[in-house]
């Protein structure tokens, strides 16, 4: 990333993703906390965001409950994530819209995605630190850095299942009309 977020930037978007999340549940207008966001540079800068809800289950192991976001983005950061909050709890289409006495049992994880960068060697990749973004004709998927950590994938099965993400067979991403692109991310979340 060309900018580091503190830890109180981290503690401001949550507390404000969260917020988003609350206030239309209860039918409120969401109470941010404009005056002390003014203050951080990181908060103001135009960039791409990811929210991510994680529905706790027993063992405290989570699993997803709704993931959407913008890969890049002319708002400022901290009212990207607001909007990528409320889309991954009611507009992810793979989910029902959350419902009261949910968010309680839901964990917040932001990830602050830096600039695309073409990648024309999906050898380059490195598991673990790069996010993938693979255009193929009309299709298209993206996946974030973290996913691979988490599912224990090496580097075919990540750009296996980049292809597949796009609704495209394996390997697609080698194909002389695939773009793939790669970016990293400040991933943080909800203790």
């Amino acid at each position: 990333m060309n900018f580091t977020i503190s830890r109180e930037e981290r503690r401001i978007l949550l507390a404000d993703a969260r917020e988003s999340i609350v206030s239309r549940l209860e039918g409120r207008e969401p109470q941010y906390q404009e005056a002390e966001a003014g203050e951080y540079p990181a908060l103001k800068a135009p960039c791409g965001a990811f929210v991510t809800l994680h529905k706790m289950e027993a063992g405290g192991k989570g699993g997803l409950r709704g993931c959407i976001g913008r890969m890049t983005a002319s708002l400022p950061l901290l009212k990207t994530v607001r909007a990528m909050a409320r889309e991954a709890a009611f507009g992810d289409p793979r989910f029902p819209p959350l419902r009261r006495g949910e968010a309680e049992q839901c964990r917040i994880e932001i990830s602050a995605l830096s600039p695309m960068s073409a990648c024309p060697d999906p050898r380059q990749v490195k598991v673990g630190v790069h996010g993938l973004y693979l255009i193929r004709g009309s299709r298209a998927g993206v996946l974030l850095p973290q996913v691979p950590v988490e599912q224990g994938w090496n580097l075919d099965q990540y750009l296996d299942y980049i292809c597949v993400k796009a609704g495209l067979p394996a390997g697609s991403c080698d194909a002389p009309d695939a773009v793939l692109y790669t970016f990293t991310a400040a991933v943080f979340g909800e203790e």
